[in-house]
């Protein structure tokens, strides 16, 4: 697996690994109606492209095919973080969990911050985060439970 910076023509592969990330993991602990708010099919493409040139993620490749992403902006945000769900629970989101720390790292963060679905928080909890607050944004119209979970950083 190789862990590489975002380039341009990576946004609908990013997008396939999105939606699957959602519809196939997080279906686990979200209702039909709150998958379909959160990752609609007719999502629309220009601005989820904007959207990926303006986060320049870290992507995962497993041989030649996208199989995860992850960015954290430069204030320690970490805003998408997502596997495929072709490729739940194979050490994806370890490598760029650790990929965010190395940047985190190089840029001097004192703290990680993100705001995590149901399905992803045991995930961040192991990597030394905890939940600061729960929070149920609205999303389409449909309220879903998150929570803002932080990390102190050495």
């Amino acid at each position: 697996m190789e862990i590489r910076e975002f380039k341009p023509g990576d946004e609908a592969a990013l997008f396939r690994v999105y939606y699957t990330a959602i519809h196939e993991i997080a279906s686990r602990d979200y209702s039909h109606e709150q998958i379909a708010a959160w990752a609609p099919a007719d999502f629309d493409m220009d601005h989820w492209g904007n959207r990926m040139r303006q986060l320049c993620p870290f992507v995962a490749e497993l041989g030649h095919e996208i199989v995860g992403y992850a960015d954290v902006q430069p204030e320690g945000y970490i805003d998408h973080f997502f596997v495929s769900g072709a490729y739940p629970r194979q050490g994806i989101g370890t490598q760029l969990m650790l990929r965010i720390h190395e940047k985190a790292k190089c840029s001097g963060l004192t703290e990680l911050r993100a705001n995590v679905s149901k399905t992803a928080e045991g995930f961040f909890a192991l990597h030394g985060f905890h939940v600061a607050e729960r929070r149920f944004p609205v999303c389409r119209g449909v309220p879903l439970q998150n929570a803002l979970m932080r990390k102190k950083l050495a």
